[in-house]
């Protein structure tokens, strides 16, 4: 009977509650206000129902966004952000508040703690399709895209996450790309850890952003772009490798006589041939037709052996081709392994002859050649 009155009085509070932070979030008191935020942020986060009953209040906390008080600036943010969770009504309420111009407003901030907050506001607003084209006609993207090159840690993973939810809606690719967009994913996928969400993020992106000629040209253009997509193939995530696979089919469907060679001199190869006997289904299928792609060798029929890498992977796709994808191509993998590690020795070599002593310090020469 205790517990029966304990849990009655504590459901009688909650509208209470509610309406006495309503009164407070509308009145005229700057520090009222405040304070009304905090207890909205804390009320909401991780409650769904006090989301939806709280959504009346985002009127007057967009409001507060537009004020001259950090503070309030601060504490209006995380209170939307709260009601946004999973809530696709509050979602895209806020937009239609007029949220997006004081959220601009605050990516060019100097305080980065609000940066950082309007970064995030902008991810859980974009996971909204309704609000995927409104974001992009608000001219939000290159302003995530400056905050993908520059942002803190935090800031430049949101913005990614957030271009990544904008791509989704196709005609908003053409305005990421033309943000220039290509260098900071290639610098955030090389630094961060390939079977990441990060990295899974990249590479999507990128595989979407690859069916543009302008898109393939960036990333060639980048130094060590083809490689970190390579890496992500190699050592991704299974979605992340799937990813990878996709957009390097893309770029050599496109033109294979021109992106075939910057592909394959990355060391390509190996982890195609992992994925046709290991990966998803999906990648499997795009690994197969890769390798099909750049199953001919780029050098001189001269300087091939019997047992070069090329030999052995027009074997191994030739056995794929056949009935038994899992047997002899298999048995194939460690040939090919020992190959690929003496292709890429005389490769580090070669790159090494370069880097002469009387051209570079020995330290820099050392770096470029085992960062390979």
């Amino acid at each position: 009977m205790e517990l029966e009155s304990q849990i009655i009085s504590a459901n009688e509070k909650i509208p209470s509650i509610v309406n006495q932070t309503i009164e407070l979030i509308e009145s005229n008191d700057p520090y009222s206000k405040i304070q009304a935020a905090k207890e909205i942020r804390r009320l909401t986060k991780t409650s769904l129902k006090y989301r939806r009953q709280f959504s009346c209040t985002i009127d007057p906390l967009v409001s507060m966004l537009k004020s001259d008080s950090l503070e309030a600036n601060e504490f209006a943010l995380l209170a939307l952000l709260n009601l946004a969770v999973k809530d696709e009504k509050n979602k895209i309420k806020i937009i239609d508040a007029g949220a997006l111009e004081p959220l601009i407003s605050l990516l060019w901030s100097g305080n980065s703690n609000l940066r950082e907050y309007a970064t995030a506001a902008f991810l859980t607003l974009s996971a909204s399709a309704f609000n995927k084209p409104t974001i992009s006609a608000s001219g939000a993207i290159p302003l995530l895209v400056e905050i993908l090159r520059d942002g803190s840690p935090q800031a430049r993973i949101d913005a990614l996450m957030t271009l990544y939810n904008l791509s989704t809606h196709r005609e908003n690719l053409i305005v990421i790309l033309s943000a220039n967009v290509i260098p900071p994913i290639v610098n955030l996928l090389r630094s961060c850890k390939k079977s990441s969400k990060t990295s899974e993020k990249c590479t999507a992106l990128l595989e979407s952003l690859m069916v543009f000629e302008e898109g393939r040209n960036a990333l060639t253009a980048e130094e060590g772009g083809v490689l970190a997509v390579v890496e992500v193939l190699e050592n991704g995530s299974l979605q992340g490798r799937e990813h990878a696979v996709g957009a390097l089919l893309t770029m050599c469907e496109s033109d294979r006589s021109r992106y075939r060679e910057p592909i394959l001199k990355e060391g390509v190869i190996p982890g195609l041939l992992e994925l046709t006997v290991q990966g998803m289904p999906k990648s499997q299928t795009k690994a197969h037709t890769l390798l099909r792609l750049l199953r001919d060798s780029p050098y001189p029929r001269s300087e091939l052996q019997a047992d070069t890498l090329d030999n052995i992977v027009s074997n191994i796709v030739s056995q794929i081709d056949g009935e038994d994808p899992g047997g002899k191509a298999k048995k194939m993998l460690a040939d090919m392994v020992q190959v690929s590690m003496e292709q890429s020795l005389r490769h580090l070599q070669q790159r090494a002859l370069v880097c002469t002593p009387t051209e570079l310090p020995l330290n820099t020469c050392t770096s470029k050649v085992s960062s390979k």
